[in-house]
């Protein structure tokens, strides 16, 4: 049956939404895809719910081909598995919980790793039932502090989890493998250029990580690519760390009164005019900046932690919260921020603009009274026998020619330094060049956390206990669909790709001449006896001029005009993509329109 505008409940707005900021949450609202309920929540339309269905069907295809089967879970589960792996407490605010009639406790799941280790559990209890994949598309929800971009950063959405069970690893390594060849295969069906990069596994555990990025500049991930080849999401970038320095021959540190210099730019510019290095200038490359963060714990509570790295580099907070929770003995998740000054209020021994390190050591170097506890962390790049201009953890003064492990210690290495374009790759194949991008999918081995925690065991080949190692594997579906509106639209709308788009033609009739309008309908008719699905305006009292916008911005790949050239015999056939229009005979056209359809899905 054809989509008809006349009965399609349908509204297309020719203004951009209030509060909408990227072109895909744009488009996908003026041309009926979507409609915002809430903050962060939006219902589907008709049109909306054919991409959806389409693009499902493509996921689920793939799944099947690699022998992955499909099950569906809840999304209003009970507290307890949660509870068993830490989850409940480690999501903190970004866990939906409630409580039924009877005060028991209920989350809408963020994600479904306990429910299925739970499934394979009750059913599963032999190496004979192994390997095995199952999957699901499941609504997933998120209490986001700041939604945004339409279905990029949303409170409710929708993805594709697929998890692996195996006991041993080559099986776990096969099921990686294909989850990634799958997936590469769903993107390069819809004509989407993603770019695998490794990652670190978050909150979730576990280890050879890997997302899949859409290059764009609206994205919020940063990652970083060299020529050689190296792809990496910044935030699990390792640092080309230089050798440790020789320092025998180094003078002992000085301190110095240095005031007014809270600042890395003014104390480069004191030292350079108090204390000259006869050698060369000073630069920001010799300071030691000791930054203070505030760590939000997964069990509510707060720590601050300092963190020295060379003055010459910005902190990367994102890069900090992906590592900081091991050093300080996280569950979960982990939310950092810049120290405030209510963390210095608690730490009286941090003074801003001259902290020092050795801040948790028993007998700190420069005696930072009140701070005790305090971790110290730095960047790699603070090696044994480099050499630092920093704070001396009081007012107006600094310390000159402190040297790394001969006056100072820390309590741990992280990667806190921004990631730089010119950047030397870890694996040595040149500098590398970061690009921003949205992530669209991940899959890592997860290990054997959620097994141990569940109790997920089964009899080995020589009949004991084993804990079955998992994989995981997220896609996340309404994200890819807005990836797709933003990689497929021009100024006059969107530009649907023929493997997802709700029709593969969209049919206008033009003219007040019933004649038209009767060639249009058998048109439609014939069309789809072939197999080719329609979008068919057939509004008897709607403009040429705005069924033409209209078309232009739902976004169908071929448009077809039934107009004044059917005089001749003819019909137009327009490509979306490119602009060309070409006549074709009537008689002729339900094959030549086919025949492209099928080419374009």
């Amino acid at each position: 049956m054809p989509l008809r505008l006349s009965s399609l409940f349908l509204r297309t707005l020719r203004d951009n939404p209030a509060d909408a900021e990227v072109a895909s949450h744009q488009l996908m609202v003026r041309a009926g895809c979507i409609r915002r309920a809430a903050p962060g929540i939006y219902s589907w339309l008709p049109l909306g719910m054919k991409l959806l269905r389409n693009l499902e069907e493509i996921v689920r295809e793939e799944m099947e081909h690699i022998g992955s089967q499909e099950v569906h879970f809840p999304a209003l589960l009970p507290k307890e598995p949660y509870e068993a792996t830490g989850r409940w407490a480690d999501y903190g605010d970004n866990m939906f919980r409630l409580q039924d009639r009877k005060d028991a406790d209920y989350l809408l799941a963020p994600t479904h790793e306990e429910v299925f280790t739970l499934a394979v559990k009750d059913l599963y209890t032999s190496y004979k039932d192994l390997p095995l994949s199952i999957y699901q598309i499941q609504t997933k929800y998120r209490d986001e502090a700041r939604p945004r971009a339409g279905l990029l950063r949303g409170r409710e959405f929708i993805m594709k989890d697929s998890y692996s069970f195996a006991l041993e690893q080559q099986d776990q390594d096969a099921a990686y493998a294909a989850h990634r060849a799958a997936y590469l295969r769903i993107f390069d069906r819809l004509g989407l250029e993603v770019v695998p990069v490794d990652a670190v596994s978050g909150a979730m555990g576990g280890s050879a990580s890997e997302e899949f990025l859409f290059p764009c500049a609206i994205g919020e991930d940063t990652f970083v690519e060299s020529d050689g080849g190296y792809r990496a999401n910044v935030e699990a970038v390792t640092t080309v760390a230089p050798e440790p320095v020789d320092a025998s021959g180094l003078p002992p540190a000085e301190v110095h009164h240095t005031p007014g210099t809270d600042t890395i730019e003014t104390l480069v510019a004191a030292a350079q005019a108090d204390h000259p290095r006869p050698d060369r200038a000073w630069t920001a490359a010799d300071t030691l900046k000791n930054v203070v963060i505030g760590v939000d714990m997964p069990d509510g509570t707060r720590k601050v932690a300092v963190i020295g790295l060379p003055g010459d580099r910005a902190a990367d907070l994102k890069r900090i919260e992906a590592a900081v929770g091991e050093h300080l003995g996280a569950a979960g998740e982990v939310a950092v921020e810049a120290g405030t000054e209510a963390d210095l209020r608690a730490n009286p021994g941090l003074v801003r603009g001259y902290i020092g390190p050795g801040l948790s050591r028993e007998e700190p170097v420069l005696g930072v009274e009140g701070s005790s506890g305090v971790p110290y962390l730095v960047d790699p790049r603070v090696v044994e026998g480099t050499s630092w201009i920093t704070g001396a953890n009081a007012a107006d003064q600094h310390v000159f020619g402190l040297v790394a492990g001969r006056d100072f210690g820390w309590d741990g290495v992280i990667e806190a330094a921004e990631v730089r374009e010119g950047d030397e790759a870890p694996d040595g194949s040149g500098p590398l060049r970061t690009r921003r991008g949205i992530e669209l999918g991940h899959i890592f081995h997860l290990g054997t956390g959620y097994a141990e925690a569940l109790g997920l065991k089964v009899l080995d080949v020589n009949g004991k206990l084993a804990t079955v190692t998992m994989g995981s594997y997220g896609f996340g579906v309404t994200r890819v669909l807005a990836a797709l509106a933003e990689a497929n639209h021009d100024e006059k709308g969107l530009i649907w790709p023929g493997s997802i788009a709700p029709a593969d033609v969209h049919v206008v009739a033009t003219g007040k001449d019933q004649a038209i309008h009767d060639a249009a309908e058998q048109l439609v008719a014939d069309l789809e006896v072939s197999g080719v699905s329609t979008l068919f305006d057939d509004r008897p009292k709607v403009s040429p001029g705005v069924k033409f916008s209209d078309a232009e911005l739902l976004g169908m790949p071929t448009i077809v005009v039934v107009g004044r050239g059917l005089a001749e015999g003819n019909v137009e056939l327009k490509d979306r993509r490119s602009g060309e229009s070409e006549q074709v005979r009537l008689d002729g056209a339900v094959s030549v329109i086919a025949e492209r359809a099928a080419a374009l899905r």
